[in-house]
């Protein structure tokens, strides 16, 4: 029996960043956007909610699939299980930087 994929999906927006899970991402459709769907949010008891987990199922909530811009996505890797989605602020002290955009620009004319 194959095992489905699973990915931890690490990207930044507006100046925080996202972590989350999900069963299938790829390149495909729009230049420049990696494409991300099934994602997977871990089952939480009634006596201990996450906050910043249920933040993130309401910001994708009714969400079929989401473009994420490549140059914000800072890794995926493909993981055996799931861990905990989660939201931090971008610290400005901190050793994570976003890529200067934009990275997609136009062809510089051939010189005669």
């Amino acid at each position: 029996m194959k095992r489905k994929s699973l990915y931890r999906v690490t990207f930044t927006s507006q100046e925080r960043i996202y972590e989350v899970y999900a069963r299938h991402v790829e390149q495909r459709d729009l230049f420049g956007f990696i494409v991300i769907e099934d994602l997977v949010f871990g089952e939480t008891s009634s006596v201990v909610v996450d906050p910043g987990q249920e933040r993130l199922k309401n910001e994708f909530s009714g969400v079929k699939r989401t473009y994420i811009p490549m140059h914000t996505v800072l890794r995926i890797d493909e993981v055996d299980k799931e861990g905990v989605s989660k939201i931090t602020q971008l610290s400005k002290e901190g050793n994570v930087s976003q890529f200067p955009a934009p990275i997609y620009t136009k062809t510089p004319e051939k010189l005669s």
